[in-house]
């Protein structure tokens, strides 16, 4: 059942709302510290869960839900703060609705506000645009690029060297990426990109991400009702997240369900869905590529095999495989292993 998020800096909000009938579902207010302290209590009283932020932002607000282990958030709101979770770089994807009717003035509200942009150059492009009627509306979706002031831009050699003398051609810049809102967030194996593969009958299948192709392969092959179970629940998961915590419980508790060949086929089994992922979006192969020259760190505090690390400690595998798959991919000698994919 989802759960039901305000975000107000000031708590100007009435006192009786629907909102506020927590019966059946919950709702939790996200507000500047301090605001409005007699109606925090009153909201406490009727259940209604409220935290306080020093400074009230897009980009804060979804690091600590988050952290809270959510998911997925829609975010349905006014042109302003749309305009700040877009400017904050925590806006996916967008689902925009267009209706056959004309409105006008020069006041009317705008569905964004105010985003710096003076020239139609400067406008934001959606990828991966899907179009689809609803009764007498037009559905327009797609993936929202990275601002552009908000991308790393990587220079070239002779840049950087005049920029500062002392660095050598050979010192390699490095790009950092882990949580899927991040400028190269897309490189995760969490991104939301829906890839083709073959599933454990060689048929192919269409996988959300990588992450629940990655997460079903712990199970495949494994003669065992409660193992075929869990590989179709996680198929089914609705997020990324949601399927790694399946397949990463599964593992903790019931280790003899895991094939037993998962620890030396983990790394190609990663390698084949990422390279189906970037070959099937040329979005993410041109990301992926023009990163050349650099080394690509999956910046995971937690993570010490697939990620570098709190301090560096980790293996980094996923940036290993990633540099390994951009060799492969600019025609560079490369060790990569074969990967099918279909591209649809």
């Amino acid at each position: 059942m989802p759960v039901r998020i305000v975000m107000t800096q000031t708590l100007d909000l009435p006192e009786e709302a629907n909102l506020w009938d927590v019966s059946d579902v919950s709702t939790i207010v996200v507000t500047q510290r301090g605001a409005r302290r007699s109606f925090q209590k009153l909201l406490a009283s009727k259940g209604v869960e409220v935290v306080e932020f020093e400074i009230l932002n897009p980009r804060d607000v979804m690091e600590y839900f988050h952290d809270r282990g959510y998911l997925s958030i829609l975010w349905e709101c006014g042109g302003t703060l749309a305009a700040s979770a877009i400017s904050a770089g925590v806006i996916h994807k967008v689902f925009a609705f267009v209706a056959p009717k004309i409105i006008g003035g020069k006041n009317a509200p705008s569905p964004v506000a105010e985003l710096g942009m003076v020239e139609m150059s400067q406008a934001l492009d959606l990828i991966d645009v899907c179009y689809e009627q609803v009764g007498p509306d037009m559905l327009i979706s797609g993936f929202l690029q990275p601002l552009p002031d908000v991308t790393p831009v990587i220079p070239s050699v002779d840049e950087t060297f005049a920029i500062d003398p002392t660095v050598t051609p050979h010192e390699s810049s490095i790009i950092f990426f882990y949580k899927t809102w991040d400028p190269y967030g897309a490189f995760s194996n969490f991104s939301p990109h829906p890839i083709e593969m073959p599933d454990e009958n060689g048929d192919y299948a269409t996988w959300l991400s990588v992450e629940h192709y990655y997460q079903v392969h712990k199970f495949v092959g494994v003669n065992n009702p409660v193992a075929w179970d869990c590989v179709e629940k996680i198929k089914s998961a609705k997020s990324p997240e949601e399927a790694a915590r399946m397949g990463r419980s599964m593992l903790r508790q019931r280790p003899d369900l895991v094939r037993s060949d998962w620890e030396s086929v983990k790394i190609d089994v990663m390698y084949r869905a990422l390279k189906c992922k970037f070959s099937i979006y040329p979005h993410l192969n041109s990301m992926l590529l023009s990163t050349a020259g650099s080394v690509l760190v999956e910046a995971s505090p937690h993570d010490l095999f697939w990620g570098g690390g709190r301090d560096g400690e980790g293996l980094n595998y996923l940036g290993r495989l990633l540099m390994q798959l951009r060799s492969e991919f600019l025609g560079e000698p490369s060790s990569s292993t074969e990967s099918t994919c279909l591209a649809v």
